[in-house]
């Protein structure tokens, strides 16, 4: 089994490039306590364990990986908005083509799928049974919200005993600018990899195009949450933000660190990229 295959930005493979990411416990939310640049649904603040390790993209999943999926499933190929494929990030995909991509993904590497293929609505472990138990699901998958969070907040490489050193406002930086393209710095995507990466080596996280995550969207809740995989309602959580930001709002608020956004549409603006549990 291929756990970190040999993507780098830049070039034409057409396998995304995984980081492994031990579990651990964190604090999800506003952590910053940043008053009125915070939505409402970003609290409470509570504790989150991650009981296992996992994998999740280096990269948002580009044009170049998703193309060649859209080829051999005999599907039409998302629209660029005239803006160049290659290594910019897939966009138009809404979260049922993201979880096709992923199961297609695992089919290639011989592992059991992750998603019901009838509606995609039920994970399956790996030995194809329905579950909702993550750690037992050993396909290609989107990442859930929490190990998105924890991921994007520098994961075991910046959290220790549950108490993170840096905090960051941003997926890597307290400087926007520095990891992410958005409305004030562009009006289109951008190739993937050309700002810094966070702690554990992530690109993008923040901005570029929202990411969809597994869950579907729930208020947060007080207390101690261990592997949470979200079920709530019918629209599915997007975090990180992207190139576009709407005027009412400050234009850098979605490409916080803590920032949920949900949806059940997609878009220029919206793409994916991968996890995968470590399964034992």
């Amino acid at each position: 089994m291929t756990l970190v295959a040999n993507f780098e930005a830049g070039s034409s493979s057409n396998t995304p490039e995984t980081v492994l990411v031990h579990g651990g416990t964190f604090q999800m939310g506003d952590t910053r306590d940043e008053g009125n640049n915070v939505h409402q649904r970003e609290k409470p603040v509570h504790t989150v364990i991650l009981t296992y390790d996992f994998l999740i993209g280096k990269y948002e999943v580009t044009f170049d990986q998703f193309d060649v999926y859209c080829e051999a499933a005999g599907i039409n190929e998302p629209s660029d908005a005239e803006w160049g494929r290659g290594q910019r990030p897939v966009i138009n995909v809404n979260w049922d083509q993201a979880v096709a991509y992923c199961n297609w993904l695992s089919e290639q590497e011989g592992l059991q799928p992750a998603y019901d293929s009838n509606h995609y609505e039920d994970l399956l472990d790996k030995n194809g049974e329905v579950t909702t138990d993550i750690t037992q699901v050993e396909g290609y998958r989107l990442p859930t919200e929490a190990e998105w969070e924890y991921a994007a907040r520098g994961g075991h490489e910046d959290i220790t005993n549950g108490v993170e050193a840096n905090d960051y406002k941003y997926v890597g930086s307290n400087t926007v600018d520095e990891v992410a393209w958005y409305r004030y710095n562009s009006s289109t995507t951008q190739e993937v990899g050309q700002k810094l990466p966070n702690e554990l080596g992530l690109y993008d996280m923040s901005g570029n195009v929202w990411e969809w995550c597994h869950d579907q969207f729930e208020d947060y809740s007080a207390g101690t949450h261990t592997n949470p995989i979200g079920v709530g309602s019918s629209y599915r959580i997007k975090r990180g933000g992207s190139w576009y930001g709407h005027e009412v709002y400050a234009v850098d608020m979605f490409c916080r660190v803590a920032y949920r956004g949900y949806s059940d549409s997609y878009g220029s603006h919206m793409g994916f990229r991968i996890a995968k549990t470590v399964v034992k």
